[in-house]
Parts: structure tokens; sequence; C-alpha cells
């Protein structure tokens, strides 16, 4: 699973670039890299967390 993630990650960052995804803050294709900063912080929440 761990390695599934940043390939879908990197997925709808490709998608994201040929068409805008459209959720608020999205709506332009330069804001892809707001995914790329999201999951960043997904991940160091997840070790903070973990014991």
């Amino acid at each position: 699973m761990h390695k599934v993630m940043p390939l879908l990650l990197l997925l709808v960052m490709a998608l994201h670039l040929v068409r805008p995804i459209g959720l608020p803050g999205l709506k332009r294709r330069s804001d892809f890299w707001k995914i790329a900063v999201a999951a960043i912080v997904a991940m160091m929440l997840t070790v903070l967390i973990r014991p």
C-alpha cells in the first residue's frame, strides 16, 4: 500500500495538469503543487501520530 499512494498522487497531479479537478483551491492548472503539499502534510501527520 505504501507504494500505491505515491503513484496515485502522481496520477492525480498529472490529470490535474491536463484538466483541473475543479475543487475549491484547485481550479487552475498551476495549482497542482497543492496536491503534493497536502500529501506531504498527511505523511508528516502520520509519522507524528504513530508511536
